[in-house]
């Protein structure tokens, strides 16, 4: 007997921590299971050929928001091919419409609800031994001779009963390392699943310390913690981070979900003493409309979280991501302008711009009708409306989310940005009027290269405003070359000609690399941008002016 389990992944640098636990917790049939993982961009004949041959009797994929209508069809023609093959599907897709599941796609025996470790080890047993029958097991529903039926649900797991799978870091090569120290979440946001489990454990202080250790020891790139608020426990907290700080390897990264109004003076101390690039934080704020906080039951202090965020920017050592929701209740275009425009005042290193999605199983899906909320019937069930935000409005919004993506997040235009925005009535207007421009000029739906980015930047500049386009170009090869030393000059830059000699004459009195750049701009200034010299957390090259001889300009 052969059990597949079967993980179908966004991308090729994920990785599935959920198959990997439920083969971990039934150790005794280790060597009837297996794991297969795929991405939903592969072609779907590849993987079909890959689950055909594998000889597998029982298949379990693992279903998630980015895979369900993927895994749909597979299953579909798998069961033409397999005939004699039992399709199980578990994870957050199926655990709350088990029987919906079931009923739309006949050729599935079953589904596992809620936290599968436990429930998965007795299917093993089930199948490979011939163990408990399928009624007594808690935790499924599954497809009897007599029609469809629910079992009792199955208790929360310890976490430290599930072992841990990281042993062969091999299979994970080039992939992003996923650990779970805690499960549950304490707050009740309507939006997200991990609030209906309010049963919140934690792994034990002495396997978490013993486990980070094995990646620092092994010199990990980074390891992502999927804990959904890992500051909930401000004891749990501070020994992790006392722990990374104290056996730091100079090389891993450690990613946190936090709440940054929950932090205290102690954690925050502990922060400021880490290396730069040794923590990320991602920080959900959502919105800044004490309405929108009520109705989706979220309880944020805004001043202690905008309070926080400014401390630990002021440490320089620590990269910050802040996430907002647009199509929240309560929250119109005007509000969530407003939202946009606390958040992006935070300085955040990414500012993800997100649109609400009604997860199954969630209150919001419940309480949808009551806020007019009109969303799309396949994953990922994205707002479309609601009765503050017009399908329109969610488009204009859709061009903003864009252009931060392209000109905020990617952290190349960074000075040219923060000079621009003096110049627009707020942050907000400076990303939606470069928006309507893309539309306008239709360039929305082109894949452009880099250097078009900052040429499309000017030439907005140049039709749609009295902005110097001659002092923005300045700011942007400032930008250009603060991220790598060009192989071909940007048509904008000013001519280095006149400056050939003395530029030469100072590298070979300083003996500057070949690698870093020297570039000396309209008036006269000299700047050295070393890219042996990198800001760990932004990655931009160590800039510094220069005095070049006194007929520099001449």
């Amino acid at each position: 007997m052969k059990i597949l389990l079967a993980a179908c992944n966004a991308k090729y640098i994920h990785s599935n921590l959920a198959v990997y636990n439920l083969r971990a917790c039934a150790p005794a049939y280790r060597d009837s299971i297996f794991i297969k993982e795929f991405t939903i961009n592969q072609p779907k004949d590849e993987i079909l050929k890959e689950i055909y041959l594998s000889g597998a009797e029982v298949v379990c994929f693992s279903c998630y928001i980015w895979n369900i209508s993927f895994v749909r069809e597979l299953i579909a023609d798998l069961k033409k091919i397999l005939p004699d093959t039992a399709f199980w599907a578990g994870g957050p897709e199926v655990s709350f419409h088990g029987e919906k599941f079931l009923e739309s796609l006949p050729q599935v025996t079953g589904v596992m609800t809620g936290e599968g470790e436990e429930t998965f080890r007795e299917l093993a047993d089930y199948y490979i031994q011939g163990g408990k029958s399928l009624k007594d097991i808690k935790g499924i529903v599954y497809r009897g001779e007599d029609g469809i039926h629910r079992n009792e649900p199955r208790s929360p797991v310890r976490l430290d009963s599930i072992p841990f799978v990281y042993g062969h870091l091999e299979d994970f090569e080039n992939r992003i390392i996923y650990y779970e120290s805690s499960r549950g979440c304490p707050f009740s946001c309507s939006y997200c699943l991990s609030s209906i489990d309010k049963k919140l454990r934690f792994r034990s202080l002495e396997l978490v310390k013993k486990e980070l250790q094995f990646f620092l020891d092994r010199r990990v790139p980074q390891v992502k913690f999927v804990d959904r608020t890992f500051n909930c426990r401000h004891d749990h907290a501070v020994a992790v981070w006392e722990y990374i700080l104290e056996h730091d390897n100079g090389v891993t990264n450690f990613h946190f979900e936090v709440s940054a109004d929950l932090f205290r003076e102690e954690e925050l101390q502990l922060l400021e003493r880490m290396r730069p690039g040794l923590v990320q934080l991602e920080i959900g704020v959502q919105s800044v409309n004490q309405d929108t906080l009520n109705a989706i039951r979220r309880k944020t202090d805004l001043k202690k979280l905008a309070a926080a965020v400014a401390r630990v920017r002021s440490f320089g050592n620590i990269h910050q991501h802040l996430d907002l929701i647009a199509g929240l209740p309560y929250e119109d275009y005007i509000s969530f302008r407003r939202s946009f425009n606390c958040v992006y005042g935070m300085k955040p290193d990414q500012l993800q711009l997100g649109f609400l999605k009604v997860l199954k199983g969630s209150a919001m899906e419940t309480e949808a009708p009551d806020y007019g909320l009109v969303y799309k019937n396949r994953e990922p069930y994205e707002v479309l409306s609601n009765r503050w935000l017009s399908y329109g409005e969610i488009l204009k919004l859709k061009m903003v989310e864009s252009m931060v993506e392209v000109y905020y997040n990617s952290g190349q235009f960074q000075n040219t940005l923060g000079w621009l925005t003096d110049f627009f009535e707020d942050a907000f207007s400076l990303y939606e009027n470069l928006g309507r421009f893309y539309e306008k000029k239709g360039y929305s739906e082109i894949s452009h290269s880099r250097m078009r980015r900052y040429e499309i930047l000017l030439e907005f500049l140049e039709e749609e405003t009295d902005i110097s386009t001659a002092e923005a170009s300045v700011r942007l090869v400032f930008d250009l070359y603060l991220r790598e030393n060009l192989k071909k000059r940007p048509s904008f830059a000013p001519d280095q000609k006149p400056f050939e000699k003395a530029v030469w004459a100072y590298r070979r009195e300083k003996e500057i690399s070949k690698t870093a750049h020297i570039e000396v701009f309209s008036d006269g200034t000299a700047v050295l941008f070393d890219y042996d010299r990198r800001d760990p957390l932004s990655n931009n090259a160590h800039a510094e002016k220069i005095s070049l001889s006194e007929n520099v300009c001449g």
